[in-house]
């Protein structure tokens, strides 16, 4: 592997190092051929998303993108605007025409993906913390909703995959996008209204939602924030 500094920050079982204005992803069982798709098929839709430099059967190596995470400690006068700008790269890209988009991220196969994957139970949310891999399996299975409302997520839409411009407070691209698809849009509202309430309170949380012009839903949001701890 090329010197560099690695990266430690997200859940992810790939090496990752930074190199020269370059991310270098190495894994044996992560699909980076998929997410290299997934990161040009963004690109071609209008879509900010780091480019893939190089890709190959266990390496990806995409162009670093420039700005700051959106999880970064941001003066108090910025956290707004930085809360706007990711509901409207929400917005922008849950608008994307469903039909065009050749990844499937629906509960059809990720519900079996879950259950055939290894769950790291020391790394669970805390609401969760001690719970065993049944109890999780259990509550996936009864708390399963009846219909999806579909969109193009990306899947892991965590304040650290948002790089954001720290002097326009504008996002300057996406990254991490192994687990785009179509799927429920909570699939990106779970998980992007954990982190912002946890960085920034549960009043961000509630402006992003409002700047998505999505209606609070509870029962969605728990039943994806677990299946989230699956993957």
């Amino acid at each position: 592997m090329s010197d560099g500094e690695p990266v430690t920050t997200g859940r992810s079982g790939a090496t990752v190092v930074r190199t020269a204005g370059a991310y270098r992803k190495e894994s044996a069982t992560d699909d980076l051929l998929g997410e290299a798709a997934r990161l040009t098929w963004l690109r071609a839709q209008g879509i900010p998303a780091a480019e893939v430099l190089e890709c190959g059967r266990g390496l990806l190596v995409t162009a670093e993108v420039p700005g700051r995470p959106a999880d970064a400690g941001w003066p108090p006068d910025a956290r707004d605007r930085v809360v706007d700008a990711l509901a409207e790269l929400t917005r922008t890209l849950h608008a994307l025409p469903v039909a065009g988009c050749p990844f499937r991220r629906r509960l059809a196969a990720t519900i079996p993906a879950a259950l055939a994957a290894d769950v790291h139970l020391d790394d669970l949310d805390d609401d969760r913390r001690g719970w065993s891999r049944d109890r999780l399996v259990s509550e996936l299975l009864a708390t399963r909703p009846v219909g999806e409302d579909l969109v193009v997520c990306h899947g892991d839409l965590t304040t650290q995959n948002v790089l954001i411009d720290p002097e326009t407070l504008t996002v300057t691209g996406l990254v991490d996008a192994g687990r785009l698809g179509v799927a429920d849009r909570w699939l990106d509202l779970a998980i992007a209204t954990r982190e912002l309430t946890d960085d920034l309170g549960a009043d961000a949380a509630a402006r992003y939602l409002r700047g998505c012009g999505v209606e609070p839903d509870p029962a969605k949001q728990a039943f994806y924030r677990l299946l989230d701890e699956f993957f």
